[in-house]
């Protein structure tokens, strides 16, 4: 009997380093680079992003744009901009779900099978980690199921303390944790 593979990865790391279709950027609204993933993904991926990324002149909250890799090992970078986190009383969590949404429909248009996510909002736009894993989850799983060609959905957690929050977060939605 063969297993087959779950096409979701969690796993600690630096998403620059990941080698596929797409990874996502965890932008600001000027997509002109930032501190935390968006300045990492910036300075990895060299001047030419940020060349690309001025003509767009910015991205709203909720939604994505997509560019090149450039200099990175995935061929594009898709950025969309998440909410700040205002105690939860300001649409913040449909705010996330949209991002992933966003980001999704860009893999659907441009036929990408795979891509990276970064913790969307939950470093310096203080998202809660412990609301943002599910959010962020049941939003990939949807996705996986709508979209037949996407192969990989990697998210790249900045520690393992991350890393154990979207484990139980996928335990409790009842999916072993990859």
């Amino acid at each position: 009997m063969t297993q087959t593979r779950d096409p979701l990865v969690l796993t600690q790391g630096n998403i620059v380093r990941v080698a596929a279709d797409a990874i996502v950027n965890a932008a600001n609204t000027s997509l002109l680079g930032g501190g935390g993933v968006d300045g990492a993904i910036h300075r990895a991926a060299g001047p030419e992003l940020l060349a690309e990324c001025r003509p767009l002149n910015g991205c709203p909250t909720g939604e994505a744009r997509i560019t090149g890799g450039y200099k990175l090992p995935a061929r594009h970078v898709i950025h969309t901009v998440g909410p700040v986190w205002q105690g939860g009383h300001k649409g913040e969590r449909e705010l996330l779900a949209r991002c992933y949404r966003s980001v999704f429909e860009l893999v659907e248009r441009h036929g990408l099978r795979s891509v990276a996510f970064p913790s969307i909002s939950t470093g310096a736009y203080r998202f809660p980690i412990s609301e943002a894993a599910p959010i962020a989850l049941r939003e990939i799983r949807s996705a996986l199921v709508r979209l037949p060609q996407l192969e990989q959905v990697t998210v790249v957690l900045f520690s393992e303390e991350d890393l154990s929050v979207y484990r139980e977060a996928l335990a409790a939605a009842g999916a072993p944790a990859p």
